[in-house]
């Protein structure tokens, strides 16, 4: 494939605010319609009578349109660029707030969010291949860091600051405002981003099938494919939706005080990104490697997991270290993608993203289902929970397991 790259003196100038921003200003909104259910859920429960496992499936329907569209947006991006893509993709976004805002029952509000998850899918993957296309790769893990801070601060938007408008706005009126910005950012990538010219020359669909399947079939991708799916996605569940439940019954806090903790986990989360981005020159230079971190962060995630369970240290301080260490999660894509051919390195992260969105979905309402079961056989909701998350432990615990094995083959001894 080859791509027609932007003259330089775009990435100069007034290239910040034509560039980066409109991305910027696009993944905030992707994370922020994450996690925004965590804080609206009480409201919504309250209003439409929904169980904990039509929670579930209702927020889930997100990471379900999500994970879905990761492929198809791949190739999209190489066909059709970063610009077109993403603005078609974020007008369906603000369709689906909108909607989101008038739905009145299960199913119109599951159908809204699963259309928020297809709009929102591109935005991060768009800014990679728009960076990749008009910056110089010495710029690159600096935009990329930025980006990736961008979305924290959309899931620091979606908890003190949301709740504070509540009484106000109601869930409601929120997602209006939500759906308004949506088609702000939309209007905003069509016109500052420029076009990018591309020339593609695929292999046949078939083919293209048969190397996505080898992927998936590879021991490489085997070994990281579960902690994918119960590290990466059970961090957005919890984010996203069980944090709150969690600390509203378990810790005794109010929805304030539950803000207040989705805070700390954010800003720690914000925090380890920026440290792995400030530190990774000098870690690779040291010979850590992404395996390494991994290893390391997720250990620690057990532990802070289980002080979660079963201490009685302050809550905010645990979710805020649990917060920093999820920062690794980004290093999955790393590790796996580094034992495959660098041309397969986009194949093999979106491979991951669909793990990671799979398992998203599998805990926010496979939880959903459990503590209804549990509550109808006559367990109380704080014992519930607490079930819950320690089967939650356990699967994350038997996919570590994997990563404690020798090193991967070096890169091109991969799947072909």
């Amino acid at each position: 494939m080859r791509v027609t790259r932007t003259n330089s003196s775009l990435v100069r100038g007034h290239g910040w605010v034509r560039i980066f921003l409109p991305f910027a200003l696009g993944y905030y909104l992707s994370y922020l319609l994450r996690t925004v259910n965590a804080v609206i859920s009480p409201l919504i429960t309250d209003e439409l009578g929904l169980s904990a496992a039509s929670l579930g499936l209702m927020t889930s329907a997100y990471f379900v349109a999500f994970g879905v569209a990761q492929i198809p947006v791949g190739i999209a991006l190489d066909r059709y660029g970063p610009r077109r893509v993403e603005a078609a993709l974020l007008l369906l976004a603000a369709l689906g707030s909108a909607l989101f805002a008038c739905g009145d029952s299960l199913g119109e509000l599951a159908a809204a969010r699963a259309l928020v998850g297809l709009g929102v899918s591109a935005c991060l993957m768009a800014a990679l291949k728009g960076f990749a296309m008009w910056y110089p790769p010495e710029r690159q893990s600096s935009l990329i860091g930025f980006i990736m801070a961008s979305g924290s601060l959309g899931a620091l938007t979606a908890s003190v600051p949301l709740e504070i408008v509540l009484p106000a706005l109601g869930w409601r009126g929120a997602f209006w405002i939500i759906a308004a910005v949506a088609l702000l950012a939309a209007v905003l990538v069509l016109r500052a981003l420029p076009e990018s010219r591309q020339e593609t020359h695929e292999r046949s669909l078939g083919q293209a099938l048969k190397v996505v399947a080898a992927i998936y079939a590879s021991p490489v991708f085997l070994r990281y494919a579960p902690v994918s799916v119960f590290f990466v996605g059970g961090f957005m569940a919890l984010q996203s939706l069980w944090v709150v439940p969690w600390v509203m019954n378990v810790n005794g806090l109010d929805l304030s005080g539950a803000a207040k903790v989705l805070v700390a986990l954010n800003l720690g989360n914000l925090a380890g990104q920026l440290s792995i981005g400030l530190l990774g020159v000098r870690l690779a230079r040291a010979h850590v490697q992404p395996l390494g971190l991994l290893r390391v962060g997720y250990a620690g995630m057990l532990v802070v997991q289980a002080l979660i369970l079963w201490s009685t240290l302050p809550p905010l301080l645990l979710w805020s270290v649990f917060g920093v260490l999820t920062a690794v999660n980004s290093q999955t894509y790393l590790a796996a993608s580094r034992a495959f051919p660098v041309a397969l390195f986009g194949r093999v992260s979106t491979a991951l993203n669909l793990m990671a969105f799979a398992g998203a979905f599998i805990v926010q309402w496979g939880m959903g289902i459990g503590l209804d079961a549990m509550q109808a056989a006559g367990a109380d909701l704080r014992n519930a929970l607490a079930y819950g998350f320690a089967g939650l432990l356990v699967l994350q615990a038997a996919a570590f397991v994997p990563l404690l094995g020798r090193a991967d083959v070096r890169p091109g001894q991969g799947t072909s």
